[in-house]
């Protein structure tokens, strides 16, 4: 076990040899443990130098060891989901090096990414897409004829969308030859991995155990009654030892469950199952973090890490107080609101630590409801619940919020529910990339009647307008960002505001008028300085302040400034509003262009997208010049 992460790069001899997974086939089976120990001190290594996804990958070492050896990749296809546990996988196809890199600008990306390797066959950032992605190569290979195989990598936390069964029920019903191998870490499923069942699991994975098992259906083939009742015998025995009878029902061959760590176990099986026909499902334990005692004992708190920077030892100093985050704002808010109204209840969608609900959980828990990744039923769960009088508040991440857009619309905002979105990580989200990043809510949440859209600009007006949300009777939604927010004084009230209210922020002469949308107002304020311009704090997207525009109708020039995509976004509202009022007057709509937006620091995005400081105050002078 290692307890420290190593600063230095460890010798792996190995390791250094495999360029490529065909290098990786060259060694014999007695090498692969040697390897495997290797790859984890490279992984622990390299992570602590540049930071990122932790506990996943480490979980996965030796089964990303034994695919790759077994399967022809990338003629092969692997699918892995959500993407936190393809660090090893990256180190074995030809990226160890680039791995220093990973999550920095111009780096390669923490999650599987088409563009960057042949052997990342599926992009992915959001769970639970590897079955439905991977049965589609299964369907291509049996139409192309083309022989290569399939394999989906799941997690047991991923497996609790229901598109994954889904995909699983579709994979059942067209007997697709493919592999589905859940990777659970959790416990979550299975009873602990005995020798009994991980015996039983050898022989089920057995060519003898499938002869056998063809035989049979050979023989009773033409006794329909005979041959169902062997079916069901078979299912019921391993239904005793074993927890997949449910995949059995949907037309899987379950194997399982069996030691995620023993290389050569994996090897054996994964060997045994390659060449089946049908549905396979293969189910493996595995521990999270595995090989770093800290991440073993917190899988939580380990799931990810900063950089590991050395202690020099500084001298002593005044620290200063270290500011909330946005998140830490709605978790305070969310515990004060619901001890004044018990009709409050919390919703998530499997982020109770990254939404900051930890609190709220330990303090309400009948009143707390994690349903785990599955955003559409979260939605729906909050409509059926904002029916019978309860007011439930959503928190959920901006780019996760996607995937239940239907939901959103059909059951809260068409039947006018009183249901409050507290978004998360809106805009532009640093090193997870453009999977992660909620570059789109405002575009998408507008256009929806009946939705009341805020959008904070500093961490006060965050609380407030979470309230205001709250308070107002039907579906509203809060979009604030990823990390801290200004310093500002935080009230400790349960304040609201006038819905459609904005606030002047600085005053001008009125010639340029800024209108700010979310965090990036105060980037905007050198601009109003150094302009003499007005700036506005709009609050709100959806209803505009419309009073506060036309009284500045006479303007030279109108400026929107969001981190949200400028189609479609709050810019456009404000376009679309002068236009109605036939205010022919020039307008500026700045935010996130029309292009995927690659990982790099946070401040470093906003440079290259012009939503830093400079950038605003220069794209006005170039367009004010033009006018």
């Amino acid at each position: 076990m290692f307890e420290t992460i190593p600063t230095s790069r460890p010798v792996t001899p190995l390791l250094d040899q495999i360029d490529s997974p065909a290098d990786l086939r060259q060694l014999s089976k007695k090498d692969l443990p040697v390897l495997v120990r290797e790859l984890r001190e490279f992984m622990l290594y390299s992570v602590g130098q540049t930071g990122g996804h932790f506990g996943a990958g480490l979980g996965v070492v030796e089964l990303t060891v034994a695919l790759h050896y077994i399967f022809n990749t990338p003629e092969d296809r692997i699918v892995w989901d959500v993407g936190h546990q393809a660090y090893p996988h990256k180190i074995l196809t030809g990226r160890r090096d680039a791995l220093l890199t990973i999550r920095q600008e111009t780096g390669i990306s923490g999650f599987p990414k088409r563009e960057e390797s042949v052997y990342d066959t599926f992009g992915v950032g959001h769970s639970s897409t590897s079955i439905g992605a991977a049965l589609g190569m299964a369907l291509a290979a049996r139409q192309l004829d083309t022989g290569r195989k399939a394999v989906a990598v799941i997690g047991d936390g991923a497996m609790s969308a229901g598109m994954a069964f889904e995909a699983l029920n579709h994979a059942g019903h067209v007997e697709a030859d493919m592999l589905v191998i859940l990777n659970d870490n959790e416990m979550s499923i299975s009873k602990p991995v005995g020798a009994l069942s991980s015996s039983l699991a050898r022989i089920w994975a057995s060519k003898t155990y499938e002869n056998l098992r063809e035989g049979g259906r050979k023989v009773f083939s033409g006794l329909p009654s005979a041959l169902e009742l062997a079916r069901k015998a078979e299912e019921h025995m391993k239904g005793m030892v074993a927890p997949g009878t449910m995949f059995e029902e949907l037309g899987f061959n379950y194997i399982g469950p069996i030691d995620g760590h023993d290389i050569e176990l994996l090897t054996q099986t994964l060997h045994n199952l390659k060449d089946r026909k049908g549905p396979q499902f293969l189910h493996v334990i595995t521990k999270k973090g595995k090989g770093f005692e800290p991440a073993e004992g917190d899988p939580i708190g380990y799931h990810a890490i900063n950089k590991v920077e050395p202690d020099p030892q500084p001298a002593p100093q005044a620290s200063k107080p270290k500011l909330p985050k946005y998140s830490n704002i709605f978790g305070r808010w969310v515990c004060d609101a619901a001890e004044q109204d018990e009709r409050l209840v919390a919703i998530t969608p499997a982020m109770k630590e990254g939404s900051d609900l930890i609190e709220f959980a330990e303090r309400f828990p009948e009143r707390y409801f994690d349903v785990a990744i599955a955003e559409q039923h979260a939605v729906t769960l909050a409509a059926g619940m904002a029916c019978d009088d309860l007011k439930p508040v959503v928190a959920i991440y901006s780019t996760f919020l996607q995937r239940g857009y239907d939901q959103l619309i059909h059951d809260v905002a068409l039947q006018n529910l009183d249901v409050l979105f507290a978004i998360d990580r809106a805009g532009l989200v640093g090193e997870d990339g453009p999977t992660h990043a909620g570059a789109y809510d405002l575009s998408y949440l507008r256009c929806i009647p009946n939705m009341v859209v805020m959008a904070p600009s500093d961490e006060d007006e965050c609380r407030k307008l979470l309230h205001t949300g709250y308070q107002h009777q039907g579906p509203a939604a809060v979009r604030y960002p990823r990390g801290t927010g200004r310093g500002v004084s935080i009230g400790s009230e349960l304040d609201t505001v006038a819905i459609g209210q904005s606030r002047v922020l600085h005053q001008g002469s009125g010639e340029v008028v800024i209108c700010g949308f979310g965090r990036p107002t105060y980037d905007a304020l050198k601009a109003a300085q150094a302009l003499n311009a007005t700036l506005i704090d709009m609050r709100f997207v959806k209803p505009l302040d419309e009073a506060a525009i036309l009284s500045h109708k006479d303007a030279k020039l109108f400026v929107s400034v969001e981190e949200n995509a400028i189609m479609g976004g709050a810019g456009s509202a404000l376009n679309e509003f002068l236009q109605s009022q036939n205010i022919t007057t020039h307008v500026l709509q700045l935010g996130l262009p029309d292009r995927y937006e690659e990982h790099a620091t946070h401040q470093s995005m906003l440079r290259h997208v012009g939503l830093d400081e400079d950038g605003i105050l220069q794209a006005i002078k170039q367009k004010l010049a033009t006018i």
